[in-house]
């Protein structure tokens, strides 16, 4: 009985040696476990031992280790298991996968098992098929897949990437918010900030502070909120951004910008500052084409023309229209390839429709209760159909190439330097040694201009960078100091961006006034006039006939009566602002009258209206 005991025992010790010799030999193979199971679990290793510490029982295995936590896999090269607080660390090549979708790696880890919390450290790595971040050390819950990095660390997205002192990553959604000394390098653009967001899967980047975007190509964004999608080249921003390139300057409260069809659109205070021909736009909203170099300006635009010192030229209108001609050194219009891509603005109903060939970019609210078509390929506007209550009237704006207008059917010296195609003869000379590029403005109802010295108004207006000519068309206006231009079509030059001739077409006439009672007239069916520093100087009136009421004075500016005479030709001569001299030419006929003995039907040509009452009368007018 006693032998047989022995030999049971020795057998069960033989048994159990052997066991503990083939689990140290072989590779550990372990039962799946299933979804709902937290416990680290030990699938495969070349060694495993057991031991207790303080009372603390542990587990070690080494040697091509494969462990489970739920439906998470760990692989490293040795692991330490604390089977009492489920706490594990693991050394060399690691390697965490999550469900095949999110893959972490590094030299060394510390997990704790119960609240599903990772510690890696040493060339850490973590991938979602989207992007790898990189860092040294990295705190990543495995339970709501947040990553955490506070001492530096990279993402990499193609060929985007992006780098911070810390950052949290958030692996369900693919966001990444980046902190601290933030930089992104992608192939077009630089962009340096303190914090930003950033998605993996869209990359799409989001800015919450001050952020500065450098564009590889040149130019430069300032902006605190947003968002870029990298991929789609596609930008929304807020509070006063600023973009800045070699063409000028652009703020607003809000914008989008389109990269691949070069479309912006500015709205709340938008600016846009051409740097390169001294103007400025300001309106409630503004649609651009940074790569024709065009915009449309609605909600009060206001056109600032900067002269020198504080002298600038202020222009206000329902709409605001402006675009680019380029001429080559022969002089001849070179045809880009988006000039081909009809923009049409369609004012209907209580929207103004933006269209680009077949599709619509946008809407902008109403000006006003007319209804307008505008077509611009060229700086031609086609036709402008305004809706009245009288019927429809139409007024063509030319196109710069159309010189042959002819102003006067007379054969003299006069009328030659201004009839026909003289009629564009620039105050300034423009090199055409290369290629040439030609601003002009557009500008559409109730437009107003200021100036310090000339003031003017009509219902739409044409000004073109080449010969530096503002075209106003639909009773147009021009104030200069006590003088009132009125006629059917007016031509203002400038010269350095000052006024330095009038043409007025049909209808003209030129009032200065006296007083209250007493009007210098002129009128005719052209009127010529030149300014001097700002000032009528002189100026020719012709007609069939040229007519003027003149009251002459004395030398101690007393008047002597009243001159109203007709002529072929009248030269009027200014002094002081002041009408001095008239001279008639050919077949004069005139009466004067004393100052007592004036008709008060003869005070006033037919023609005569004093409509000071539409003069602007500061700048600041023009931005109500």
């Amino acid at each position: 009985m006693r032998s047989t005991f022995t030999y049971r025992f020795l057998v069960v010790l033989l048994l159990c040696v052997a066991h503990r010799y083939a689990a140290a030999q072989s590779p550990i193979v372990a039962p799946a476990a299933s979804d709902t199971m937290r416990l680290i679990q030990i699938l495969k290793g070349n060694s495993l031992r057991e031991k207790l510490i303080d009372t603390v029982p542990f587990q070690t295995i080494a040697g091509d280790v494969l462990l489970r936590e739920s439906l998470t896999l760990f692989n490293c090269d040795s692991a330490a298991i604390n089977k009492l607080t489920n706490i594990m660390e693991a050394f060399g090549n690691i390697h965490i996968n999550q469900a095949d979708s999110i893959h972490t790696y590094s030299q060394y880890l510390k997990y704790i098992g119960q609240e599903r919390v990772a510690y890696l450290k040493k060339n850490v790595r973590l991938s979602d098929k989207k992007g790898t971040l990189y860092t040294d050390e990295l705190e990543y819950d495995l339970k709501t897949n947040i990553g955490k990095y506070q001492k530096g660390g990279r993402v990499v997205n193609g060929k985007t990437v992006l780098t911070s002192e810390e950052g949290v990553y958030y692996a369900d959604t693919k966001d990444v918010y980046f902190k601290k000394s933030v930089h992104l390098v992608d192939p077009k653009y630089k962009i340096d900030t303190d914090s930003l967001l950033y998605n993996t899967q869209t990359q799409v980047v989001t800015f919450i502070t001050q952020t500065h975007i450098r564009n590889k190509d040149g130019g430069d964004v300032y902006t605190s909120s947003g968002t870029y999608d990298l991929k789609n080249g596609k930008a929304f921003f807020g509070s006063r951004t600023i973009f800045s390139d070699s063409n000028g300057i652009y703020v607003s409260d809000n914008s989008a910008i389109d990269e691949a069809t070069g479309n912006a659109q500015l709205e709340g205070n938008a600016v846009v500052r051409d740097t390169v021909n001294g103007t400025t736009v300001l309106g409630g909203q503004i649609f651009l084409n940074r790569n024709t170099q065009s915009f449309l300006a609605t909600r009060k635009p206001v056109l600032i023309f900067k002269g020198e010192g504080n002298d600038s030229t202020y222009i206000a209108a329902d709409t605001l229209f402006s675009g680019v001609i380029k001429k080559n050194k022969k002089g001849e219009k070179q045809l880009s390839p988006t000039d081909t891509l009809k923009q049409t603005t369609v004012v209907q109903g209580d929207s103004v429709l933006i269209k680009t060939n077949d599709s619509t970019i946008s809407h902008v609210d109403k000006v006003h209760d007319t209804t307008a078509t505008v077509t611009s390929i060229s700086p031609a506007v086609d036709s402008l159909v305004k809706k009245r209550e009288n019927g429809l009237a139409k007024t063509g704006i030319p196109a710069l190439a159309d010189t042959s207008m002819a102003l006067s059917n007379d054969s003299t010296e006069a009328n030659k330097n201004i009839a026909g195609n003289e009629i564009l003869q620039r105050d300034t000379s423009i090199s055409l040694s290369k290629d040439t590029v030609i601003r002009y403005f557009q500008a559409f109802h109730h437009v107003r201009i200021f100036n310090d010295s000339l003031q003017a108004v009509c219902d739409s207006l044409f000004y073109s960078s080449e010969d530096s000519v503002f075209r106003m068309f639909q009773d147009p206006l021009v104030f200069s100091k006590k003088s009132q231009i009125a006629g059917d079509t007016i031509y203002l030059y400038t010269k350095n961006k000052k006024a330095s001739r009038v043409y007025v077409f049909e209808n003209g006439i030129v009032i200065n006034e006296l007083n209250s009672q007493m009007y210098n007239q002129i009128a005719g069916r052209t009127l010529n006039g030149y300014f001097k520093n700002g000032t009528m100087d002189y100026m020719r009136v012709k007609g069939s006939p040229a007519e003027s009421v003149f009251y002459p004075q004395n030398e101690d500016s007393s008047f002597t009566g009243m001159n109203r005479c007709k002529g072929d030709v009248i030269d009027i001569y200014f002094v002081d602002k002041t009408v001095n001299k008239v001279k008639f030419v050919n077949d004069v006929d005139g009466t004067l009258y004393p100052m007592k003995q004036i008709p008060d039907d003869q005070k006033k040509l037919n023609k005569f209206k004093w409509l000071d009452a539409r003069r602007p009368k500061n700048k600041l007018e023009l931005f109500e």
